[in-house]
């Protein structure tokens, strides 16, 4: 409940059109411009004066975005400066960040905020006079929970550095061999079958299914495909133990180990299957995923880092392999730190959701008064 006085969005702010400015079009400066998720690129000359509360209309709709300079507001976007509104720009921006906006769109293509769905929203509206110390108050709240996000985030990331250097150096014993020797096939998924997609039917790997964090499959999110007996879909189905490799696009090298969860799966062509031979299944997937074998795949190449692997590089990849006896010990080991890791990653990633609720909240009680800070009337 708030104690403000509630008034339509329509009573407070204008949202204002960003305007078309494409990326040829763009000259050297020191103005940012923004699209709907944020700075897209710089430009000489601004749209917006300063400060500027940035709303996405198209794309990532109903994102708002604070600038205290000028900015470019592209036509993806609306914005709202002090032409706009007779409100204080920094309360502003909280308020609007409470409202739901990214739930309006009402387009069945390209979802989209229209203006008409947002202005009959009912905003809290403090007196003009306590409006800036809310927003000093927010700024500071919001500053030190973000800084310990900032810092849970960067412990995930050492935890993973952690992880990784212990599975790198753990795949180094053995002899030197290439992978196609310890496989017996090495394909990947069909062209085209992205199309097939359904809510149910068997399984369907892609490369989203890949993480960087583990060799294990994340199922959250599984895909379907109508079952498939072509000699393609034969080629192509998963069986547990199956080491998958992503060889397009943003996850390129990311590796999975398949298990009997998994067993009939198909996987996209944009995901390798490697079928091990004489050697433990997850010592091959720790010996791609490790850093050795990362950079071999992904080194670079022509001046850039590769985003696409062909199966060539992927059967000519040099990894060390012990005797199994060895093999089984050392992924003992490995096993031991990667449970430790994702506990404690899955107890940090808790604790930086309940820290991004209490952000929304107190945001939320601040700006309909439910608290009493220094400044503002009661």
């Amino acid at each position: 409940m708030s104690r403000y006085a509630t008034v339509p969005l329509r009573r407070v702010a204008r949202f204002a059109y960003g305007d078309s400015l494409a990326a040829e079009e763009r000259r050297d400066g020191d103005v940012r411009v923004y699209g709907s998720n944020g700075p897209v690129g710089v430009h000489d000359t601004p749209n917006t004066l300063a400060p500027v509360v940035v709303i996405g209309r198209k794309g990532s709709f109903g994102k708002v975005q604070f600038s205290t300079t000028p900015v470019f507001a592209i036509d993806t976007t609306y914005f709202v400066d002090a032409r706009h509104t007779s409100a204080d720009l920094r309360w502003l921006f909280y308020a609007l960040s409470t409202m739901g906006l990214d739930e309006l769109s009402q387009d069945v293509g390209v979802p989209g905020l229209a203006r008409e769905s947002a202005y009959p929203l009912p905003i809290s509206r403090p007196p003009r006079e306590s409006q800036a110390p809310i927003a000093d108050y927010l700024d500071a709240e919001t500053a030190r929970i973000d800084k310990m996000v900032l810092a849970h985030r960067r412990m995930i990331e050492l935890l993973l550095e952690r992880r990784s250097a212990f599975i790198s150096n753990a795949v180094e014993s053995g002899q030197s061999t290439r992978v196609r020797r310890v496989i017996s096939m090495c394909t990947s998924g069909p062209r085209g079958w992205g199309d097939l997609v359904t809510d149910v039917g068997s399984m369907f790997i892609r490369s989203a299914n890949l993480t960087r964090a583990s060799i294990h499959i994340v199922n959250d999110g599984m895909a379907c495909v109508p079952p498939q007996a072509t000699p393609e879909a034969n080629r192509s189905r998963v069986r547990a133990g199956d080491v998958l490799v992503a060889i397009t696009g943003a996850n390129t090298g990311w590796v999975g180990v398949a298990d009997a969860a998994h067993e009939g799966a198909f996987v996209s062509q944009h995901v390798a299957i490697l079928r091990p031979a004489n050697i433990d299944p997850e010592w091959l997937g720790y010996s791609l995923a490790s850093d050795r074998g990362q950079r071999a795949l992904l080194g670079s190449q022509y001046g850039g880092t590769k985003t696409q692997l062909g199966l060539e590089d992927l059967r000519e990849l040099e990894i060390r392999v012990p005797d199994r006896e060895m093999q089984r010990a050392a992924l003992g080991a490995v096993r031991h730190v990667e449970v430790v890791t994702q506990q404690v990653v899955g107890v940090t990633l808790r604790q930086i959701d309940l820290l991004l609720e209490r952000r929304q909240a107190l945001i939320t009680a601040a700006v309909t008064g439910q608290l009493d800070i220094p400044g503002v009337a009661a």
